[in-house]
């Protein structure tokens, strides 16, 4: 499978939070917490579960900071 983005991080699944529609998926990179939000269809139709190896793929078109 080809795929556009190019930020690829392999990570580790530490926690999935489901909801009633979405969920939290919590990842290690490295040390580093990643959060992607994604649809609980989604976790499911992957099987993900805590300790998984994944990869977290960042497509970002823009990023805020706000203090």
């Amino acid at each position: 499978m080809k795929i556009s983005g190019r930020n690829k991080l392999p990570a580790t699944v530490k926690e999935i939070i489901k909801g009633s529609v979405m969920a939290k998926v919590v990842m290690d990179y490295q040390g580093v917490e990643l959060v992607a939000a994604i649809t609980v269809d989604s976790v499911e139709d992957l099987k993900l579960v805590v300790g998984d190896n994944v990869t977290a793929l960042i497509k970002a078109t823009e990023m805020m900071v706000i203090k």
